[in-house]
């Protein structure tokens, strides 16, 4: 088995149990039913891990301790659910596949900290699942699940998984806890090696990065204070409002989140902003703008002198917008529920056509699996046509409200092609008065990141330029900037 699962020997540290000794009955912890649960409902309802864990969290009111493991073993599992069921299977008489998914999703959970975790030794891995099991009515499973999960901890360091060479489709779904579509589609995008570096990084915590809000404190008193409290922190490497704290750490707790000076956001994302180069007195059009996020990083950069339209087809998450803005303390901004695929002219004809308009258009989120690694199993191979029609209904629609030498800017994160370059080919097609803006109009920040197409791309194993060590370790993020002709007719 490869070097990532868990170090130390498993048997030293399996104490065992006194033939004499007293039969424990405590029931399971917490964190570990709620992480079954989760788990199970990603599986059985195809819902998002983040809502129904945060639903379950605030239910629970468990301390931090207990939050965070809760967290990390639903996030943990949802990563290495494919490595974690071919380990399963090799320690089954019978089809994984056929079990109750309760059964099934406790098996998982406890595999888990059987081969992921430093803290949690094999016997408390196997005798919390028996106790969830049990908790959850299914006292006829726990001899079962018991048996299993001790044969794992018995015999898992010698479970062999397919050779890349050899067999690069086993290794990416077996070893690299890809679902065979998604592992099909890399094969032939990326090749098997770098299909296998893109699967590893995509399965490994996302750093926890910060926007800072310029209108409050410069970065580098922003990153004086943070380091208090977060001592690796450190600036991004491209974006000028950029802070990365480490791997872990919850920033929503943070006094500086708390008095509105950083907002949490991915490095690649806050360069989607840079693109668009939001400047004083621009009328801005955010069509896809829930949560808020970037939406907010405008208004930061125009401070006051500009307008933002933040659109959202969702009342609720529409509501969110406006909660962040109110936090960071920015003006500027009005949010509408609107369908953004829908005809938007007289939004133009109220305030006359926007100077530049943000498109961060729904997507399949395949770009941002170290965040939300339900994606590759909740996403079918075609929800990515139903999603490329609406994101091309959507650029049809912002771009008849934009005025002439005016910009638009496209953005994913995904890395689907028919997401992405399909989308914007398709609809330049039919565009003669348009064009897609070259690497050098772009920030210079930006330019190493930008292909000759005009094409941003950026991936979390992409090494780093020679001069700065490792790899950019940002997520997956397509973007484009379009500019409309400021004579010609369309």
């Amino acid at each position: 088995m490869s070097d990532d699962r868990k170090k130390g020997g498993r048997g030293k540290r399996w104490p065992g149990r006194k033939k004499d000794a007293p039969k424990k009955t405590a029931g399971p912890t917490a964190p570990r039913l709620i992480a079954i649960r989760v788990v199970e409902r990603v599986q059985r309802a195809g819902a998002y891990a983040d809502l129904a864990l945060h639903h379950a969290l605030v239910q629970s009111r468990m301390p931090a301790a207990d939050r965070g493991l809760a967290t990390e073993l639903v996030y943990g599992t949802l990563r290495w659910r494919g490595r974690l069921d071919y380990l399963i299977q090799q320690a089954l008489d019978r089809d994984l596949a056929k079990l109750e998914p309760l059964v099934i999703s406790a098996l998982r959970v406890g595999a888990y900290q059987l081969f992921f975790s430093d803290r949690i030794p094999a016997n408390a891995a196997v005798d919390e699942a028996v106790r969830c099991v049990r908790a959850m009515g299914l006292e006829r499973a726990t001899g079962f699940v018991n048996a299993v999960l001790r044969r794992l901890a018995r015999e898992g360091e010698g479970y062999a998984f397919p050779d890349l060479e050899a067999d690069p489709m086993g290794h990416l779904v077996h070893a690299c806890s890809l679902p065979e579509w998604l592992a099909e589609r890399w094969l032939e995008q990326y090749g098997a090696e770098d299909a296998a570096k893109l699967a590893v990084a995509m399965n490994e915590p996302a750093p926890v990065t910060v926007r800072v809000n310029r209108t409050k404190t410069p970065r580098a008193e922003a990153l004086a204070d943070l380091r208090e409290r977060h001592p690796d922190a450190r600036p991004g490497r491209y974006s000028p409002d950029a802070i990365v704290l480490g791997r872990r750490g919850d920033v929503g707790q943070d006094p500086a989140f708390v008095a509105g000076r950083v907002s949490p956001q991915d490095e690649a994302s806050q360069l989607v902003v840079e693109l668009l180069d939001p400047q004083p007195g621009d009328r801005v059009l955010d069509t896809c703008a829930a949560p808020g996020t970037k939406s907010a990083a405008i208004a930061e950069r125009l401070d006051g002198d500009g307008h933002v339209l933040a659109l959202d087809r969702h009342a609720r998450r529409l509501r969110l917008v406006g909660r962040g803005i109110r936090r960071l303390g920015v003006g500027g901004v009005a949010t509408l529920e609107r369908d953004a695929t829908k005809p938007m002219e007289e939004l133009a004809s109220e305030g006359g056509p926007f100077d530049k308009i943000l498109i961060d258009a729904p997507c399949s989120g395949l770009g941002s699996m170290r965040r939300n690694p339900d994606a590759r199993w909740r996403l079918r191979p075609e929800d990515l046509e139903d999603l490329a029609r609406v994101q091309r209904e959507i650029l049809e629609a912002a771009a008849a409200v934009l005025r002439p030498g005016g910009s638009l800017v496209y953005s994913t994160c995904t890395v689907t092609p028919e997401e992405n370059e399909a989308v914007i080919r398709g609809f330049m097609a039919t565009r003669a008065n348009w064009r897609i803006a070259g690497r050098d109009e772009a920030p210079e920040a930006l330019r190493e990141l930008i292909d000759e197409d005009g094409f941003f791309r950026v991936l979390p194993h992409m090494p780093n330029r020679p001069d700065l060590d490792g790899t950019r370790d940002m997520d997956g993020f397509f973007a484009v900037r379009l500019i409309r002709n400021p004579r010609k007719e369309d």
